[in-house]
């Protein structure tokens, strides 16, 4: 893979995006990347957990890459948003636990794919967590929103969606957008600890739990052509 790495450590899929210089952009074959990892996870035997990762300095995902979306037909715009939509769903619903590790800015599409992973750690001193769709003329889809809408505090998520405002890591924190915080230094062994941790869990009850409050998430499924 071009954008992205995905090692088994320790009965954990760390898949590290390595795309720094692109800012780790979302584009069709970032995408299909993305699937493939998530094949690999889907089909390993055993219990497991999926840790997504960045040792970028300053930037884990600035989310789709729009530049190369406008230059693209109709057709393969469409194309893509589908295939964007259906990782989403497949990491919120993953057979697996899944942890992100915030390492710097995460915006709009990196934001919302940070979202569909059921545990969040973020860098505290740099960083911001932005859905700027509000600001770029560009709504969210059903799904997307949906995913969003996960977070539990609805006054963040009425403030990040309406206005646009990139939250810091302490006020990610303090509004339950992130789980945890930490210093740059600490912040990738703590989301491995987390993710190892979560390794060692049943991945069908764990799964099944998570998924049944997730069912707004479930309802796509027909509409992505990913029903059994």
């Amino acid at each position: 893979m071009a954008t992205m790495t995905l090692d088994v450590n320790e009965g954990v899929h760390v898949l590290s995006l390595i795309n720094n210089e692109g800012e780790n952009k979302l584009n069709i074959d970032v995408i299909g990347e993305y699937a493939a990892a998530l094949d690999q996870v889907e089909q390993y035997q055993g219990d497991t957990a999926l840790l997504i990762r960045c040792e970028h300095e300053k930037t884990f995902s600035t989310g789709i890459d729009l530049e190369w979306l406008m230059s693209r037909t109709d057709d393969q715009r469409k194309e893509f948003v589908l295939a964007f939509e259906r990782v989403l769903y497949r990491i919120a619903l993953l057979n697996a636990p899944t942890v992100v590790a915030l390492n710097g800015n995460a915006y709009a599409g990196g934001a919302i794919l940070a979202s569909a992973c059921d545990f969040k750690l973020m860098r505290a001193d740099l960083g911001r967590f932005c859905f700027p769709e509000v600001n770029i003329k560009i709504p969210f889809t059903d799904l997307m929103m949906d995913i969003v809408s996960l977070m539990p505090d609805k006054q963040a998520l009425k403030m990040l969606t309406l206005t646009g405002k990139p939250f810091t890591g302490v006020e990610c924190e303090a509004s339950d957008v992130v789980d945890a915080i930490y210093p740059a230094d600490e912040l990738q062994a703590q989301a491995f600890g987390l993710a190892k941790m979560l390794a060692e869990k049943d991945r069908a009850t764990y799964t099944t739990i998570r998924n049944s409050m997730r069912t707004s998430i479930s309802r796509h499924a027909q509409a992505l052509g990913l029903a059994d």
